[in-house]
């Protein structure tokens, strides 16, 4: 049997791995990349950083891979990212039954922690359900970037006896979440927390979270909203992507 380890890796930084994810790390025979574009090469490179820090035996194999583009200009979001989905799991299919002896081990490095905020899981579902290829597989946890960013503002998520909910920038964007006063926020692409400067919020905000390109703000958000719109800005037009996180906290 096929073995398949889906492996969290944290946010960025090589420190973030568990034992766990190590000790996976070093079984496996062939790790699939998949390549996001020059614009993106950075989070190619961090993947390798991670393997040349933490594998010892060097006769694992890379298979690399263009990863599917999404439209993200379409107003149907939902059927976008099944299309987007259904073409990342005929990539993972192929890896399995041909890169994969029988007996041999993959793996994917997953951003994050694998059960927060990633499609991998899913994905491998799907493939499952279809039945042309078998495996089992098995999933490590990592740190992510909600952890990782509340270690850097030294706060906690939650207060007692007080409710989260983690959200999408798209939702936020429609509104404050009912009977919650504390809320993450993923990737947020439209700068939804702009539309909510009425309220007495503080954020904390970071981006390339765990990276040698981290940047950090918090306070109250109608004071820090300009300098965290100008600051992702500059990033973005200086590295071509994003990837920022933050909490909203409502007194």
């Amino acid at each position: 049997m096929k073995k398949i380890y889906v492996i969290g890796i944290g946010a960025g930084d090589p420190d973030h791995l568990t034992l766990q994810a190590v000790k996976a790390l070093n079984e496996v025979d062939a790790f699939l990349v998949l390549d996001k574009g020059e614009e993106k090469s950075g989070l190619t490179r961090l993947r390798r950083d991670i393997l040349d820090a933490h594998v010892k035996d060097r006769s694992f194999r890379i298979v690399e891979a263009r990863d599917p583009e999404r439209d993200r200009d379409t107003p149907d979001y939902a059927p976008a990212v099944d299309d987007w989905r259904r073409r990342r799991a005929d990539l993972y299919e192929r890896f399995i039954a041909r890169d994969l002896g029988e007996n041999e081990c993959g793996a994917f490095l997953v951003w994050g922690d694998p059960a927060l905020y990633d499609s991998t899981l899913g994905i491998l579902d799907e493939i499952a359900g279809r039945g042309a290829v078998a495996f089992d597989h098995e999933v490590v946890p990592g740190i992510s970037s909600v952890s990782a960013l509340l270690a850097k503002h030294r706060t906690g998520l939650n207060r007692v006896g007080r409710p989260v909910q983690i959200t999408t920038g798209r939702r936020l964007a429609e509104g404050w979440p009912e009977g919650v006063d504390d809320v993450v926020v993923m990737l947020d692409a439209r700068q939804a927390f702009t539309r909510h400067l009425d309220q007495d919020l503080f954020i904390y905000w970071g981006a390339y979270v765990g990276t040698e390109d981290e940047i950090l703000v918090s306070g109250r958000l109608r004071e820090v909203s300009d300098r965290i719109e100008e600051l992702r800005s500059e990033a973005r037009a200086r590295k071509g992507w994003i990837m920022d996180t933050y909490l909203l906290r409502r007194d």
